[in-house]
């Protein structure tokens, strides 16, 4: 059975922020989600902290990010028995060679290893790794990463989401999932300023034929058992509402 998880980047460009980690669980816990994805810490004192006002709650974490500090990351990861962490090895933005990006990539995912963790690359758009070529190309290039698979930003590169899902379902670590948005077509696809083109939004709000429903089917149609996150970037009422509405749909697909 899969869990239902937030990636809670969305809600916290609503709100402003995370000013309490508690009241951030306990929204996220009241519309019937099992956990959010990301653990973040400043500190190895403060994971410890965190992660037991997760148990405390009865709410899960999968990855964990200590200030960004990759190799205290690698070690709290360990610790706390993540799956994976973020494949997060420097500047990735488009002006980054591909050979640059990958030879960093490879040190990166070696070095989490080292502590037994795997890494997981995230599709991205204005990343090294936005298209479906590109994103073959990565994971033919480094074998030894998982795919922690964005469906809106994939989707948005008119990328095959089924077929990407079918090609790499023993590798992808978790589903980030979102409709999109295009708000000014007229913004070429593929831009550095994406986000004046598409807006990533609540299931149903979008308008590229993005069949959020048809992909949890086929996930599981698969026997895709990972978790599956709703990750959405941008919100035009309280978070809740919106995850709310997002988990329903979740879960009648899933039935």
């Amino acid at each position: 059975m899969n869990k239902i998880g937030v990636a809670d980047y969305g809600m916290g460009v609503w709100e402003g922020g995370a000013f309490s980690l508690e009241h951030r669980l306990a929204a996220v816990k009241s519309c019937g989600y099992d956990g959010i994805e990301v653990l973040r810490g400043r500190s190895t004192e403060d994971m410890v902290t965190k992660s037991a006002l997760f148990r405390k709650m009865g709410m899960e974490f999968i990855s964990c990010n200590v200030a960004d500090d990759p190799e205290n990351t690698f070690r709290c990861a360990a610790a706390l028995k993540c799956e994976y962490v973020w494949l997060n090895c420097g500047k990735s933005t488009r002006d980054v060679p591909y050979d640059t990006y990958i030879r960093r990539a490879k040190e990166y995912v070696k070095c989490a290893a080292d502590w037994g963790m795997k890494c997981a690359l995230h599709n991205h758009l204005g990343t090294v790794i936005e298209s479906e070529e590109e994103l073959h190309r990565f994971m033919n290039d480094v074998p030894e990463a998982l795919l922690l698979l964005d469906i809106g930003h994939l989707a948005a590169m008119e990328g095959d989401v089924k077929g990407v899902i079918t090609s790499y379902l023993d590798r992808i670590a978790a589903v980030h999932l979102k409709d999109v948005l295009i708000k000014d077509a007229s913004v070429p696809m593929g831009a550095d300023n994406w986000w004046d083109r598409l807006e990533f939004r609540e299931f149903g709000a979008g308008n590229i034929g993005l069949d959020i429903p048809g992909v949890v089917k086929h996930l599981k149609a698969l026997n895709f058992d990972k978790w599956l996150l709703v990750e959405q970037d941008t919100h035009k009422r309280e978070p809740v509402l919106d995850l709310a509405h997002n988990i329903r749909i979740m879960k009648e697909a899933l039935s």
